[in-house]
């Protein structure tokens, strides 16, 4: 079994690699294990970069520790048609296979007709490889073998499908009804619906007319707790002979809006520099030194959306959260024109993450752009 080598570095930027490196989440992990085991799929949300799938990977790793099932992490963000989602589905299931039996790779060849699944053998490791040939006409059959495989193992089976809400723009729009079908007769398969886009993942679990409509407990993911935070921030800063106090913590923490990712960047920067007391005027130097570094992107952002766009985009980040957007009161401070104008433009930057809607609060998606925003 390979062992993952210890990161030079503990704020992790992407990937999960154990509890060590995880922060906190412990009620979230909590009740989204028992939620699954208990029968009840999930649909998870939050925004980008908050940390759904650190939460998907570290919740998976406990199971997987006790022994409590298989589980299945599927990103679909490339997905684009039914054939696609089964062919990751196939290949997260059958590539966790903890055997180089021959005999049973045979048995399961036999059994994934449709699929034709080729596997081969990491030189090193010994562990098997798989590749699946998922034909459009047969993505259906494959998909009903892939989740009779998981029924007929006998054990707990649990499935991520993270950025779920990319199948809502599938252009077969049965994908759904179909995947419903399925899911609804399986009995030990139980699965977490993840994505981003909250007024799209909304619409498919809790529209009437949609599907898969109350099928799911609705899950939405915040910040990390602050207290908890700075607790595994202290820590790892301490074994590298630093120290960060709470309220230079929390400093960082309320510039960055309590978004995970921009905070472990800013941390991992920080390390880096190695400086013995982490201060206010660190944290802000470190973030500046970010913002620099991407301010030919923000550039880019700009002139890729229309000047009312841009207009509303800065007057939302000079608020920082920004309430009654439509009311007269915040077109007038800040000049944004018509009423209509801002609820178009507001739509259209909430459809490309440019801005977070949090129930008519609203917020710069991207931490840094928002800061560069505020200072131009």
């Amino acid at each position: 079994m390979r062992r993952n080598k210890q990161p030079i570095n503990p704020f992790l930027l992407s990937g999960y690699m154990s509890a060590e490196f995880f922060c906190d989440r412990k009620e979230e992990t909590k009740e989204l294990i028992s939620a699954l085991k208990n029968g009840r799929n999930i649909t998870l949300i939050s925004p980008r970069r908050m940390g759904k799938t650190g939460l998907l990977r570290h919740a998976f790793c406990e199971i997987a520790n006790k022994k409590e099932g298989n589980c299945y992490y599927v990103d679909l963000y490339q997905t684009t048609d039914l054939a696609s989602l089964v062919k990751k589905l196939g290949e997260a299931v059958l590539g966790t296979l903890d055997t180089t039996e021959k005999k049973i790779i045979k048995q399961i060849s036999k059994f994934f007709v449709s699929l034709r699944p080729v596997f081969s053998f990491d030189a090193l490791t010994g562990e098997p490889n798989v590749m699946l040939d998922v034909q459009p006409n047969y993505a259906e059959k494959s998909l009903s073998e892939i989740f009779a495989y998981m029924e007929a193992s006998g054990k707990n089976c649990y499935v991520a499908f993270d950025e779920f809400q990319v199948v809502d723009s599938y252009a077969d729009k049965q994908v759904e009804a179909l995947l419903r079908a399925h899911i609804q007769h399986l009995n030990n398969v139980h699965f977490v619906f993840s994505g981003s886009q909250r007024h799209v993942l909304e619409n498919m679990f809790v529209s009437a007319n949609r599907p898969f409509f109350q099928s799911t407990q609705i899950m939405n993911l915040g910040c990390i707790n602050m207290d908890a935070y700075h607790e595994f921030a202290h820590a790892k800063m301490k074994a590298n002979g630093q120290t960060i106090s709470k309220e230079v913590f929390k400093h960082l923490y309320d510039t960055l809006f309590g978004h995970t990712w921009y905070i472990q960047m800013i941390l991992n920067r920080l390390y880096e520099a190695s400086q013995k007391d982490i201060t206010t005027v660190a944290i802000d130097t470190t973030i500046d030194k970010v913002i620099a570094e991407n301010e030919a992107t923000y550039q880019t952002f700009m002139r890729l959306i229309t000047p009312a766009q841009r207009k509303l985009l800065k007057a939302i980040a000079k608020e920082g959260v920004a309430e009654e957007i439509m009311g007269k009161t915040f077109a007038s401070k800040h000049s944004l024109g018509a009423i209509s104008t801002i609820q178009q433009s507001s739509k259209v930057l909430v459809e490309k993450e440019l801005l977070i809607d949090r129930n008519g609060k609203y917020e710069v998606y991207d931490r840094f752009l928002g800061l560069w925003l505020k200072q131009g």
